[in-house]
């Protein structure tokens, strides 16, 4: 069998090899086509290969030949970053129809097989025309390394004979796995061309190939070596003014694209061609000369210098040089009718100014000073510089005084000048006027500082670098800074302390870039601790580094602290006169007692005291002007990790413990009452929680039906888990024990991750240690549930005797009803039916007896388990089908899964194959809208038995497949022991 990538997606049956089919390599200048003229490609080869998706699915599965592909790998192929709620089950589908059109064009059913974590393909060598393709172009590669030419010739012509057109042609690249493969594929045909050039160049053979490599530069206006090429070829070929003005135009683009000269190649070639001319070549002009600086003295140049280690934000840059480099026109003027939009290079009649924001040692100044160092050839009239002192001791720097140090430098002394500063600004607008000069304006306190200091036209440019955003300022582009990658926070660490001593130990290297976060400042501190001290492992540091160390002062190093850096934009605001900025400084404190977890404006309104939400959400918003808060997504708060522990610093110092006290109170009775809301709408049937007395004054968070509620549970899991601890180390068990038994609903969808019992047993030590009996009946009856979800019946019998015992003494009886219930459950888990039917049947009765009709559902849908353990699938069914109009009526999707689920599994045993297959289709649609990957197994291995049972083994086999997958990604053991008991089937 065949497969073919380089082009449209292929697969056929035989041994004849890929290459060829398309009748030789495209031309070079295409982007992969067809050559014109070649003979056309076989008609079994015309037709496309599948679906659409059957194409992804395939070029997913062969972009890693031999490599397991995992499920969330090929959905991503299939429907993108957004797959549909009934992904799973389609991709099911799509698996089985690839292995039934692999079988179609010969042995291709046993190829496709499910591998623990996804799926693999096999692919033997010489099958893959991409694997052939890399193999030439490695041996090209070599022979290049060699100069061999006459094997680069061989090696690249059997290379691009395998192309057929653009790689992946007829398959929607949809995921960024994909699109990277698809662009790496093209990238390495490129630089096959190229050597191929370099080949023909060098054994003088250059007629013929000025039409290729013309077409090249076109489609690659950025790509030195095809344009180096083209000059030799021309000039080689007597073809000297045509080879310089190709060299011209190369360097006019990379000038007016990047800011940069090209490069050393290029530039060789070029005095090549100057040295060796032609007798026909007209007279070159050489580029046009820098403009004098005006005046007749000197431009200023105050950029300080660069960082010696300045790494990445190589996005940020491009962007920032795109903003403030002029657009050349002829004789080097501006044109006479300009855009007068900022940032589009056209020589706008208004100045370009780029406002860099971020927070403290985030790499502002750096970013702004390296690209002003590149731009400084667009700037012949000078490059002025200011910190304008915005954060930091000694005050902001007056407008006034820095308008009189910029005119002086500009050569427009005036005796004397006038005394106040909008004369001054008007004096600096007419000495720019005409010029090209940049400003860089660093550490900016506000627009108000600036205004006075830019331009007023013309083709000058200013960078502002400033921790607010500076959003009132007028026409400026902004470009807020982020924290290093992970890729380029190791560079800069290596390049600081050494690039062996961050090789030698990665985990410990690992620990110092989570420490600092990203943040420049911090990791230069780090490095130059390290480089400081040779003989230290960087495990010394990293150690100091923990979260639960004193981070802040560790990281300082000479004149350098990160903690002094925070400081500055903090006491900025908490020591500003306008009333809004302490507001927001005493934001910040507050806020230091919850850092490490995101909030919504309501619960932060509830920990600032501040009602309604919208109030405190002004003071979030500012504080994510002014750098000191992220908001990572709408409507979402949350510290980078230094400036939380930072603000835990200012709250320790500056806020009163009992005020302290009485901020952390509200916060943990609003999530408190939040789970509550949750509980109301996931399990409403529950024993009812008696509510907490204290009631939050901003409204708890509201749920519009099941997977609101299990979103919101799952997303603020670690808040609220934080809040029974923060509870029980403040001895609060009325709210710890509250929020651990309001948890019941996300058990219902993620008992197998642990994290309930976990709460749970904070909250029972909780209501142990204050002595809270209520709470302790509570925990017992929740840890029994807890413990029989994961079939451990000894501890599930304990927990839930005690609580009957509690719930009898207390003379509770809806908490009888609930142990009647779940004891009924234990025995079936058991085994013994009879006993489990006793128990939900006393269970009904008392539910009924105390009007709780409404519970009674969940009691329906437990006998009908206990009926289907004991063999009566018709009782069963019928308590099923009461369960199910129960769940239906109230609209919950948690329960209506659940029952689902076993009432196919009944309908399976009944013979009603169809039926059961409906029920177990909608039941995966429901648990991919819940989340809910682990049940999702369970149905899975149900519905592969139905499909094996009514004839149908390749759907069957894709769901078992999937189910194995599932079973031991979330250690299912006894789901994964059926299936493969299922599986063992297919294969005796």
């Amino acid at each position: 069998m065949r497969f073919g990538l380089l082009g449209a997606v292929m697969v056929r049956e035989g041994d004849g090899s890929v290459s060829g089919v398309a009748g030789g390599p495209p031309p070079a200048g295409s982007s992969g086509a067809p050559a014109v003229g070649a003979r056309p490609a076989p008609a079994a080869l015309t037709r496309p290969f599948g679906s659409a998706k059957t194409r992804a699915l395939l070029a997913a599965l062969l972009a890693t030949p031999g490599r397991t592909v995992s499920p969330g790998a090929l959905k991503s192929a299939l429907w993108g970053d957004r797959p549909p709620p009934t992904a799973s089950a389609s991709l099911h589908n799509h698996v089985a129809r690839l292995r039934k059109l692999l079988a179609q064009e010969g042995r291709g059913d046993a190829r496709l097989r499910a591998v623990p974590p996804g799926y693999l393909l096999d692919v033997a060598d010489g099958e893959l025309d991409a694997q052939l393709f890399a193999g030439h172009h490695a041996a090209a590669r070599a022979a290049h390394r060699d100069r061999d030419w006459a094997a680069v010739l061989r090696e690249c012509g059997a290379a691009m004979a395998l192309w057929r057109g653009e790689p992946l042609a007829d398959v929607p690249l949809l995921s960024d796995g994909l699109r990277a493969y698809a662009a790496h594929l093209a990238e390495a045909r490129l630089l096959t061309l190229e050597w191929r050039f370099d080949a023909e160049l060098a054994l003088g053979r250059h007629q013929g190939l000025t039409a290729e490599l013309a077409a090249l530069t076109g489609a690659h206006p950025l790509r030195e070596s095809f344009h180096r090429q083209l000059m030799l070829a021309l000039h080689r070929t007597h073809r000297q003014a045509e080879a310089l003005a190709a060299f011209h135009k190369l360097r006019g683009t990379l000038v007016d694209e990047l800011g940069v000269e090209p490069g050393p190649s290029v530039q060789a070639a070029y005095r090549e061609i100057l040295t060796t001319p032609s007798s026909a070549a007209p007279p070159t002009t050489p580029p046009p000369a820098a403009e004098e600086p005006a005046a007749g003295r000197p431009a200023p140049a105050q950029l300080p210098a660069e960082v010696p280690d300045f790494t990445g934000r190589v996005d940020a840059l491009a962007a920032l040089l795109r903003v403030i480099r002029p657009c050349p026109a002829a004789g080097g003027e501006p044109p006479a009718a300009a855009s007068t939009t900022p940032g589009t290079g056209s020589g706008s009649p208004t100045p370009r100014i780029v406002v860099i924001s971020g927070m403290g040692g985030v790499g502002k100044t750096a970013l702004a000073v390296r690209a002003a160092h590149l731009a400084q050839p667009a700037f012949p009239d000078g490059q002025l510089y200011a910190d304008l002192r915005g954060f930091g001791a000694g005050g902001a720097r007056r407008p006034g005084d820095l308008l009189a140090r910029f005119l002086g430098a500009l050569g427009q002394e005036c005796q004397p000048l006038p005394e106040h500063p909008d004369d001054r600004a008007v004096l600096l607008r007419e000495a720019l006027h005409g010029r090209r000069v940049l400003l860089v304006l660093d550490n900016a306190a506000d627009a108000a500082q600036v205004v006075p200091l830019l331009p007023g036209c013309g083709d000058s440019a200013v960078i502002v670098t400033s921790r607010r955003t500076l959003a009132d300022l007028p026409g400026a582009v902004r470009l807020p800074l982020e924290p290093l990658n992970d890729d380029e926070q190791r560079e800069l660490l290596a390049s600081v302390c050494g690039a062996h001593r961050v090789a030698a130990e990665p985990a410990a290297a690992a620990g110092v870039l989570a420490a600092c976060g990203g943040l420049p400042l911090a990791l230069r501190i780090a490095g130059a601790r390290l480089a400081a001290r040779p003989n230290w492992p960087l495990t010394a540091l990293a150690d100091r580094l923990e979260p639960t160390g004193d981070r802040l002062r560790a990281l300082s190093a000479g004149g350098l602290a990160v903690e002094d850096t925070f400081a500055m934009s903090y006491v900025a605001m908490r020591d500003s006169p306008r009333p809004a900025e302490r507001e927001a400084a005493r934001a910040f404190r507050l806020l230091g007692l919850w850092p490490g977890y995101p909030l919504d404006p309501s619960p932060a309104a509830v920990l600032l005291d501040r009602a309604p939400a919208t109030a405190a959400e002004d003071v979030l918003e500012a504080l994510v002007d002014a750098h000191l808060l992220q908001t990572p997504q709408p409507g979402r708060y949350t510290f980078h990790d230094l400036l939380g522990e930072y603000a835990a610093t200012r709250a320790g110092h500056e806020i009163a413990p009992a005020e302290r006290l009485r901020a952390l109170r509200r916060l943990v009775v609003w999530y408190e009452a939040s789970v509550a809301a949750t509980a109301d709408v996931l399990t409403p049937e529950g024993h009812p929680i008696p509510p907490l007395d204290e009631r939050p004054a901003v409204p708890a968070a509201r749920f519009d039906g099941d997977e609101s509620a299990m979103r919101w549970l799952v997303r603020e899991l670690p808040a609220v888990k934080e809040a029974i601890r923060v509870a029980r180390t403040h001895r609060w068990p009325d709210v710890a024990w509250r929020l651990a038994a309001g948890l019941f609903g996300y058990a219902q969808a993620f008992w197998w991750t642990g994290e309930w019992q976990r709460c749970l047993e904070e909250a029972m030590a909780c209501a142990q240690e204050n002595e809270d009996v209520l709470g302790q009946a509570w925990m017992h009856s929740r840890l029994g549930v807890a413990h029989g979800m994961v079939d451990r019946y000894d501890d599930c019998a304990h927990h839930l005797l005690i609580a009957q015992r509690y719930f009898e003494e207390a003379g509770d009886l809806r908490g009888q009803a609930a142990m009647l219930t779940n004891l009924g459950g234990l025995h079936r888990g058991l085994g013994d039916y009879e006993r489990a039917l006793e128990y939900g049947r006393r269970s009904v009765a008392l539910h009924l007896a105390l009007g709780d009709v409404h519970r009674v559902a969940t009691v329906l849908g437990n006998l009908g388990d206990a009926y289907l353990g004991a063999g009566d699938l018709a009782a069963a069914e019928g308590s099923y089908r009461q369960a199910l109009a129960a769940w239906r009526e109230r609209g919950s999707v948690v329960h209506i899964a659940r029952i689902l689920t076993s009432l196919g599994e009944t309908l399976h045993g009944l013979g009603r194959h169809q039926e059961a297959v409906a029920a177990l289709e909608e039941t995966l649609v429901l648990l991919d809208r819940l989340g809910d990957r682990a049940t999702t197994a369970d149905v899975l291995d149900i519905l592969g038995r139905t499909h094996f049972a009514y004839g149908d083994p390749a759907v069957a086999r894709a769901c078992w497949e999937e189910a194995l997958i599932r079973a031991r990604e979330h250690r299912l053991p006894a789901v994964a022991e059926s299936v493969e008991r299922g599986l063992a089937r297919m294969n005796p």
